[in-house]
């Protein structure tokens, strides 16, 4: 990626990107990507923060990033992106276009641009390039200023199958079942970013939702499915996740999904509505499915509850995919193996080279890694039990369940992603 200097800005440009021209009239971008010297430099000094910031988005639609951050250090406004779930430089502004920045995009997502103490958060729509996009934004203040992160979700996505995620064919089977299921409870693990929306909402598309009541409760609603009662959650006027949940309880739901378990009411709400003829889907943050058990009891589930509701635990990790257009064959040294956990070059390994198409990073787009765990009466009496996460690891290990790592494995032998991804994404059983 080269860096080209104007008198008070870096940009970071790419000859790849594809041409983004603006209605307001900034300087003509050029067919390979972000302008040269000269109109770089006119872009920075003449064009107000309206239209830097109308650029910021366009550019970021354009290389499918999912977040943009806006964040100033000493003397140097950085602009980042998101891309694959990697952080990459992408702009560089003089400290002086921060204060109109931050005052524009508060502007947009309706925040006070007057409060500079306090965290902020927002949304607004933006159409760039032809595609119409939801934007989240978060303002926190920090020792250099305000930092904005704008998170951009697509409205043209369609939303993906159960068949489409990439599953394994016994993992598919047992997510199918467990959705035919008239009550309790399947949770779908990962950190931040893992894709665990996508898999909720890939089950609500095998739902009936003409002969069952289906209602949501999400933050954000990112994508609007027909016969289906969506919540969009507001904690400042007190409708958070138990809130609503409490309040849907008494609408005879068949089936809830909870964007997010985040704290004990809503946890023994969820449980309670398992237990009593619901069924429940929802998120946690946890390392894998073998911890899932301990996480709840850890946010104040009474262990015999939890066993008697969960019915399932998906835990998923997204892996950059290699870029098609310059994939080759690869020999990673024997040290990767070993970190693996694999005989040394018992698995055909690839990698990518890098070109234009890939931004000379290797990969292109993401694949998600499955664990799918079924609570059978062995994990049942070990969460009755409050045991720790190893010994149901074991258990789950007993029945032949493959890990995020094994999951990983396999994708590497097929040439989809590499070695490297699979160790940067999950950790040794």
């Amino acid at each position: 990626m080269a860096a080209a200097r104007t008198e008070g800005a870096t940009l970071l440009t790419a000859p790849e990107l594809p041409r983004i021209r603006l209605e307001s009239a900034p300087p003509d971008l050029g067919r390979e990507g972000l302008a040269p010297r000269d109109a770089g430099s006119a872009l920075i000094e003449s064009a107000p923060a309206v239209r830097v910031v109308d650029q910021i988005i366009r550019l970021a639609a354009a290389e499918r990033a999912s977040d943009v951050h806006v964040e100033a250090q000493q003397a140097v406004v950085y602009v980042r992106f998101r891309v694959d779930g990697i952080m990459y430089d992408r702009l560089r502004l003089p400290l002086s276009m921060h204060p109109p920045l931050v005052s524009r995009l508060k502007i947009m997502a309706s925040l006070d641009i007057a409060e500079r103490r306090l965290p902020q958060d927002g949304r607004f729509a933006v159409q760039a390039n032809g595609e119409d996009y939801d934007l989240r934004v978060s303002v926190i203040p920090t020792t250099a200023g305000e930092k904005v992160v704008l998170r951009l979700l697509a409205k043209s996505q369609d939303v993906l199958g159960l068949e489409q995620l990439g599953m394994d064919a016994s993992s598919l089977a047992i997510i199918q079942g467990e959705l035919e299921r008239a009550h309790g409870m399947m949770l779908v693990t990962g950190p931040t970013g893992s894709g665990k929306t996508t898999t909720l909402y890939a089950a609500l598309t095998r739902m009936d939702c003409v002969s069952k009541n289906v209602v949501t409760i999400e933050d954000p609603v990112e994508y609007e499915f027909p016969r289906v009662a969506q919540i969009h959650v507001h904690p400042k006027i007190g409708l958070d996740f138990a809130a609503a949940l409490r309040h849907v309880l008494r609408q005879d739901p068949d089936v809830l999904m909870v964007g997010e378990i985040r704290d004990t009411e809503t946890l023994n709400m969820a449980v309670r509505a398992g237990l009593t003829g619901h069924m429940v889907l929802s998120t946690v943050h946890c390392n894998d499915a073998a911890a899932t058990p301990a996480r709840l009891i850890d946010m104040g589930g009474e262990p015999f509850l939890i066993a008697s509701c969960l019915t399932a635990v998906v835990a998923q990790r997204l892996v950059r995919c290699i870029c098609p257009n310059c994939r080759e064959e690869h020999r990673p040294p024997p040290a990767v193996y070993e970190a693996m956990g694999v005989p040394v070059a018992s698995v055909r390994a690839w990698h990518g080279a890098g070109c234009s198409a890939c931004r000379n990073t290797g990969y292109s787009g993401r694949r998600a890694l499955f664990e799918v765990m079924a609570v059978n009466d062995a994990i049942r009496d070990a969460i009755t039990a409050a045991q720790p996460a190893s010994t149901i690891r074991a258990t789950i290990r007993e029945t032949g369940v493959p890990s995020l790592r094994d999951c990983g494995v396999r994708l590497v032998g097929r040439g989809i992603t590499t070695f490297e991804e699979v160790l940067r994404v999950t950790q040794l059983d």
